[in-house]
């Protein structure tokens, strides 16, 4: 495998491990491993769910919760690499992207919708910046948009595939066809190139979606991919955030139990099939809302998905949504970021 380079940025191994909210990857699991030679990625979702005063006032919170795990995960990192994972449709998205830009985050990675203003927000910074795409037209509307308005493009481009956990950019028509994947990325493949060739730079191109062991990795290296992105792997490591009941619900998983979910934020995302899904058909009544979500309108939804991430960040899984991958089944015990790290590159 060979480093990883994001604009001067370089990655020993090319693993960028996938931001998971709330709670799931702080400055912990980032900090490890980024330590481990990978790019390292806190979730800024509700970052500041267990800081005190969350209730009271969230954004102040999450704002300070977000400063203080980039400094705490780049101490951890030992010179990696520490990126931020934003969602698009956050309340206050351009306050979470200076408070990066103060604290020195490496990389911003965007996705959950088009972060069309991300090369203004940090601009005259270091800050790397990634968007997350999912289709030829995203990678388009984006790369497109980037180089007109701001005359700028990516440092990196993640493409996610339909395997992958969490929010998901496809339709659940798409979902549920099963479709091939594979086939569309050599389209989104040459519409970076024409941005590389204009900028001249190389801009990597990383996958995520499903990826388990070093055979999806070296798979996806040969589609011409610059590395990969993984999440669920993390999940099951000492080092990782969750809480140990969130983890060992990973280890328990069987194949059949992630399942594609509707979330409240208007997108299909894929989670552990547990009670908190099956109390949701009947509607679970909102007691506060916490101004996560810029469009949401609790009148509306079946359920507030900050609660529901909160419970499971909590340990209380049966009260809360687990988002993971579609592999989850392969785990079978929690080993440590060292381990892992160790597996992608050497099998």
């Amino acid at each position: 495998m060979k480093p990883l380079n994001i604009s001067g940025l370089v990655a020993e191994i090319p693993i960028v491990q996938g931001g998971m909210g709330v709670g799931v990857s702080l400055s912990g699991l980032a900090g490890a491993v980024a330590a481990e030679g990978g790019v390292g990625v806190i979730s800024a979702a509700q970052i500041g769910f267990n800081t005190h005063g969350f209730f009271s006032n969230p954004f102040k919170a999450n704002m300070e919760a977000l400063a203080f795990h980039i400094k705490k995960a780049k101490e951890k990192a030992l010179g990696g690499i520490v990126g931020v994972n934003i969602m698009c449709a956050v309340t206050h998205y351009a306050e979470y992207v200076k408070c990066c830009v103060e604290n020195k985050a490496d990389l911003i990675i965007s996705g959950a919708g088009l972060p069309i203003n991300l090369p203004e927000l940090v601009k005259g910074s270091a800050v790397k910046i990634a968007p997350i795409v999912s289709s030829v037209k995203a990678a388009s509307v984006i790369l497109k948009l980037w180089d007109k308005k701001y005359n700028a493009t990516a440092d990196l481009i993640v493409v996610e595939g339909p395997k992958a956990g969490g929010h998901l950019g496809f339709s659940p028509e798409e979902l549920e066809s099963n479709f091939d994947f594979e086939e569309k990325i050599k389209n989104i493949f040459f519409e970076i190139s024409h941005y590389e060739e204009k900028y001249n730079k190389k801009i990597p191109a990383i996958f995520g979606g499903g990826i388990h062991d070093k055979n999806d990795i070296e798979k996806y290296l040969q589609l011409g991919f610059s590395g990969a992105q993984i999440a669920t792997r993390f999940v099951a490591t000492e080092e990782c955030d969750a809480h140990e009941n969130f983890k060992l619900a990973y280890v328990a998983a069987k194949k059949t139990d992630a399942i594609i979910v509707k979330s409240p934020i208007g997108l299909p995302g894929r989670a552990l099939n547990n009670e908190f899904i099956r109390k949701v058909s009947d509607g679970i009544k909102i007691e506060k809302c916490h101004g996560c979500i810029a469009d949401c309108d609790k009148k509306t939804i079946p359920y507030c998905i900050s609660a529901a991430l909160i419970n499971s960040a909590t340990g209380k899984i049966n009260d809360g949504l687990i988002f993971c991958g579609e592999n989850v089944h392969k785990i079978k015990e929690i080993s440590t970021v060292k381990k892992l790290m160790r597996e992608f590159f050497f099998g």
